[in-house]
């Protein structure tokens, strides 16, 4: 994954919050008032909003972190994004895939963390496939390691705000039965398929090959990369001898190494959204809806 030199930007970001008075800090870390206020909570990029939205209901306000539209990797520690940190009652990421918010959190959150890191199960990359010794921290992709967060959430909105601790845990079990659901329909959805080869833009969907699914990247770990020849020319074989419809760019990064890849071979060109963050063309979906979307591109795509 990319790396940010972010120790100076966040130092800068913490002196300019304090001189500029864009924020006043509480000095409660966000917690609920005694009159029944909310629980502040910061969530680094949609997937962990998504979750902490769903758990919290009404008790909480959360703030993510990433705008929509901006690509998670590429989160710079504004005087903003210090200031909601600091703030919150609890940080909700994942340390390891925005190494801006790590070193914000660490240097700056007052009230409570969670890091998914710590309560999903992350396999390697190289249980999916790619040669890289680093954790695949895709996990939103598969419904069931968003579900175990669910309940973690819970437990620690419990934790700071008793009162409501029935609701949290009882909002965790319905989202959990949810997931559960949406689950199902990828593994019967997928279950008998014509294909199991799937062209994607970059290796964001490996926690995917759960459902019998075999991923090929065109660029790599990173989205940013450019192809070699070497690797466009593998690629264009396993198109052909698999038989492999469609080649799938993303929501947020440029397409073009997909599209090129699609009229070189002949094969469509489709969107696999990865889900790290809602744009302008999907800014009426949520989590659900845009993981239903991909099982129906897939089908499509692999004729199942």
């Amino acid at each position: 994954m990319k790396r940010l030199a972010v120790a100076l930007p966040v130092t800068l970001a913490v002196g300019g919050l304090a001189l500029s008075g864009c924020a006043a800090f509480t000095g409660d870390g966000g917690r609920p008032a005694a009159d029944g206020g909310t629980v502040r909570v910061a969530a680094a990029f949609y997937p962990l909003a998504y979750v902490t939205e769903r758990v919290g209901g009404d008790h909480v306000d959360v703030t993510n972190l990433t705008a929509p539209g901006g690509e998670p990797h590429d989160l710079e520690p504004s005087v903003e994004v210090t200031a909601d940190i600091a703030e919150a009652g609890l940080v909700v990421y994942e340390r390891g895939f925005q190494p801006a918010v790590d070193a914000a959190v660490d240097e700056t959150a007052s009230g409570d963390v969670l890091d998914a890191a710590d309560v999903v199960d992350l396999v390697p990359f190289r249980d999916h496939g790619v040669d890289s010794d680093e954790v695949d921290p895709h996990f939103w992709l598969d419904p069931l390691l968003m579900a175990d967060l669910a309940d973690a959430v819970a437990d620690q909105l419990a934790e700071l705000d008793p009162d409501h601790a029935e609701d949290y845990r009882g909002n965790a079990t319905e989202l959990r039965s949810d997931l559960e659901g949406l689950d199902t329909e990828y593994a019967d959805g997928l279950a008998r398929c014509e294909r199991s080869t799937v062209v994607v833009s970059h290796d964001a969907f490996g926690y995917l090959q759960r459902y019998g699914l075999e991923m090929a990247a065109i660029l790599g770990l990173s989205p940013e990369a450019e192809p070699t020849p070497a690797d466009l020319a593998r690629l264009q074989d396993l198109i052909r001898e698999d038989g492999v419809t469609t080649v799938f760019s993303e929501s947020i990064v440029s397409p073009k190494a997909a599209d090129a890849l699609a009229e070189a071979t002949g094969a469509r060109s489709a969107v696999l959204d990865p889900i790290e963050g809602l744009t302008d063309r999907t800014s009426g979906e949520d989590y659900l809806s845009l993981m239903q979307a991909n099982l129906t591109a897939l089908e499509e795509a692999n004729g199942c």
